[in-house]
């Protein structure tokens, strides 16, 4: 529940002297568990000694975090670091929450205001400063910020007061595919413990605590160690009773079968104790849930997200109950159709999109959704859509796990937070893949990037520098073998993917009979790149095309092993980007990780003249800012959000001939692309689109070739769509051949 501020006025005064300067102070927070460990003594390169350390630190007696633990948390806050307005009531709510965490005679209800009142303020403190861009980078195993292995699946992240916290299974298969990558683990879902981390900017992880182990008890006797399954979990916190309450899947024989197990805590770390085990939620047709996660609205209600466990045909949403948030209330349907796994639900613009994956145990797929079509989260909804940008690499190679909805000081920002199983289906590296969603025209787009950049506190994403633009590189996607390669048409001959890939992995592409493949890149950034791939086999070839018809070649010579080919100084302009990939004869040739990576920075200007927008006779039909760093000149042209809002240069030519234009731009919007004609002395000469670069301090340069006469002409940027242009910088034009 949203944490919503009640008073507890009698605190106020007793604690406004005595524990003013304690608010203020930044003493060493209370120690925390040893970080989340390996079961088996040798399952990493880390050394034998640590590990056994590690395992007598999680034997060691478990820690309650109450109130206690929580405000001396918060006294490490510092108030340079935030906006004195929103200081202020953190300030006294953490004064009020000390003198109540000391009294000993305070009642259960007084306790669970003050911590509210707490969560509260600390959840509306805003950053003095715009924060710094952290990168996440997927196809990765993760560490915490102490090096151990992040072991977290099919959980969620939930933000309580002003830190992120992130729950999730450990499985004892995810130890042994991290250790050796090169095979399948099948049904290896031994449960470990519900680990959770903590951070500021969601990036980096610091291990807290298992707040659930196999000792755990779950009523009646049983522990949680003797269940057969246990996952599909998140958090909710409870203003009434001021508990955190955890909802997972088990299925315990000990316990009657399959149902939603229901434990709570004093914090957010804290651990966890039997609160109830529900088997059957009113108006789904079984006991226990398919799938689940826990759905947070804007206005703190909290709701269990779920298919019916057999068959997975029908979602529901179902509200937690509020006066403890112990029971699921009766679900209510809002889709019907085939089989569905990884029900998650997120909120974009308003509308709820719930979004699932295919029902083929812990494969990858695409996404599909359902879009809310009133504004209640258990009201009615659209027929199911696949959510665009999932369809060329199945979702980066995962399934639906959860979402996570950042509201920036500058935009908001939805992070799909994809599961790879990868211990049970061998897709590839990493068991967490997180990318962002926007709004491209009126439905949400999934960006399938293996690194970015994210600024937690405006909520502005980019592209990362070291980013591979090939989707489904590694013949991942796919889960059995297959004659039309996820994310790659058949330019004829024969095409598969076969077993036995570079470095171990399950698959690669392999190429005979004269046969080839392509991919089309339809919005690639200008710049320098660099082309490879793991080859063996007949030898073979890779064309790269860019927009303006340039093309590069890479060949492949015949190899009986696996080996490394590279092509770099690839010059690409703005847009569509295709790799081909063909075997030079009858004989297959054999790919894998294949890449595509920028290695130059922005797009420098062409040689030749910049006209600055902000500069006579540039017009702009909107208003010229600065409030975006990184702009040239005194500033940009941020147009009118209306079809038509035109921003126009003047361009002196001294003879008639065709140049190269750079428009610098930089776009934001959660809409994504925002088209536009070009348009040259009154003739439109073609569509352009100016797809996001993340953040509105983030520019970027497109090229176009277009005809000038001798003497003044006018290059003019009409937009298409209501969004409008997105800011403008500067034209730059290139100087005449010599």
């Amino acid at each position: 529940m949203k944490h919503r501020s009640r008073a507890v006025s009698k605190y106020w005064k007793w604690a406004a002297a005595a524990v003013l300067s304690m608010a203020l102070a930044a003493p060493v927070s209370a120690s925390t568990a040893a970080a989340e460990a390996p079961v088996k003594e040798k399952l990493t390169a880390q050394a034998p000694e640590k590990e056994v350390q590690d395992r007598r630190a999680a034997a060691a007696p478990a820690k309650e975090r109450d109130l206690k633990h929580i405000v001396s948390e918060y006294q490490t806050r510092t108030p340079s670091k935030y906006t004195a307005r929103s200081w202020k009531p953190f300030a006294k709510a953490l004064r009020t929450a000390a003198a109540v965490a000391d009294d000993t005679s305070a009642a259960k209800p007084e306790v669970a205001d003050a911590k509210t009142a707490l969560m509260t303020a600390a959840g509306d403190l805003k950053a003095a400063d715009e924060g710094t861009f952290q990168t996440i980078t997927n196809n990765t195993f993760w560490n915490d910020t102490d090096g151990n292995p992040i072991y977290s699946q099919g959980g969620g992240v939930f933000k309580f007061g002003d830190t992120y916290y992130w729950y999730g299974v450990h499985y004892r298969g995810a130890e042994l595919y991290r250790a050796n990558p090169t095979r399948k683990y099948d049904g290896d879902v031994s449960f470990v413990s519900i680990p959770v981390y903590s951070s500021k900017d969601l990036v980096n992880w610091k291990f807290e605590n298992r707040v659930a182990t196999r000792s755990t008890g779950v009523g009646s006797g049983a522990t949680m160690g003797g269940a057969g399954w246990v996952g599909r979990l998140g958090v909710s916190y409870n203003e009434n009773t001021g508990k955190y309450v955890l909802a997972t899947q088990m299925w315990h024989p000990g316990r009657g079968g399959h149902g939603v197990l229901l434990l709570q805590g004093d914090s957010p770390t804290d651990t966890f104790d039997f609160g109830y085990f529900q088997t059957q939620i009113t108006n789904s047709p079984t006991t226990g849930t398919g799938d689940q996660t826990v759905f947070t609205d804007d206005d703190g209600k909290d709701y269990l997200i779920f298919s019916n466990r057999e068959g997975r045909s029908r979602g529901f949403v179902a509200k937690f109950r509020e006066s403890d948030s112990l029971r699921i209330e009766p679900g209510v349907e809002i889709r019907r159709g085939a089989g569905r796994e990884g029900n998650a639900m997120f909120k974009l613009d308003g509308k709820y999109y719930h979004a699932a994956s295919d029902l083929h145990g812990w494969n990858t797929s695409v996404n599909y959704v359902n879009e809310s079509t009133s504004s209640n989260v258990q009201g009615s909804y659209s027929s199911e859509f696949v959510l665009a940008g999932t369809e060329m690499d199945y979702s980066h190679v995962t399934q639906t796990g959860f979402f996570v909805t950042v509201k920036g000081t500058k935009q908001n920002t939805v992070i799909y937070a994809g599961d790879r199983w990868a211990d049970f289906a061998w897709n590839g590296i990493g068991y967490n893949q997180w990318v962002p969603i926007t709004k491209t025209g009126a439905r949400p787009q999934f960006h399938s990037v293996s690194q970015w950049q994210f600024n937690v506190t405006t909520g502005e994403w980019r592209v990362g520098p070291a980013n591979n633009y090939i989707l489904n590189p590694d013949i991942q996607a796919d889960r059995i073998i297959v004659s039309s390669v996820r994310g790659w048409r058949n330019l004829g001959g024969s095409v598969t993917n076969v077993n036995g890939g570079v470095n171990g992995s399950r698959f690669a592409l392999q190429i005979s009979n004269s046969g080839g493949v392509e991919q089309r890149r339809e919005s690639v950034p200008a710049g320098t790149y660099t082309l490879s791939l793991h080859a063996r086999g007949s030898a073979g070839q890779v064309v790269i095309t860019g927009a303006n018809g340039s093309q590069r070649t890479l060949s492949i010579p015949s190899s009986s092993g696996w080996a490394k080919r590279e092509l770099t100084g690839i010059e690409l302009p703005s847009g569509a980007a295709t790799v081909t990939v063909r075997a030079s004869g009858s004989g297959g040739v054999i790919v894998d990780q294949l890449s595509l990576v920028k290695t130059s920075g922005d797009t420098p200007p062409p040689p030749g003249v910049r006209y600055e927008v902000e500069t006579a006779p540039a017009e702009c039909q909107g208003t010229i800012d600065s409030d975006h760093s990184g702009f040239s000149g005194s500033g940009f042209c941020n147009g009118a959000n209306a079809a038509g809002s035109y921003a126009q240069f003047t361009v002196n030519s001294e003879t008639a001939r065709t140049a190269t234009v750079g428009i610098r731009f930089a776009n934001a919007a959660s809409a994504g692309a925002r088209p536009a004609n070009l348009v040259v002395n009154g003739t439109t000469v073609g569509p352009v689109s100016f797809e996001t670069t993340g953040a509105w301090s983030n520019w970027s340069t497109k090229t176009a070739t277009v005809s000038l006469k001798a003497g003044s002409n006018t290059i003019r940027l009409d937009p298409t769509t209501a969004a409008g242009l997105p800011n403008i910088d500067c034209l730059d034009v290139a100087a005449p051949a010599a």
